[in-house]
């Protein structure tokens, strides 16, 4: 899989988190010693390069690939 990459600024995202996992992530944070961003950042990377390894995922995507180029080939005959 290729990455592909839209915009070269940094994206700000705004989570709700319910209390048992923001207090969470702040501990976590604080024990490893990093930011909260720095936290919330890595462990999204590795959820990403989970499903990545993950064959079911990445025969979605690529089911969903096909069902998007089947309708852009529609827009642009």
């Amino acid at each position: 899989m290729r990455a592909c990459h839209h915009a070269t600024m940094p994206k700000n995202l705004s989570l709700r988190l319910d209390d048992e996992l923001a207090f969470a992530t702040e501990a976590l944070a604080r024990v490893e010693g990093k930011s909260l961003n720095e936290t919330v950042k890595r462990a999204l990377a590795e959820a990403l390069q989970r499903r990545r390894e993950d064959p079911e995922f990445r025969a979605r995507v690529r089911r969903m690939i096909e069902e998007d180029r089947e309708l852009l080939e529609r827009l642009a005959p």
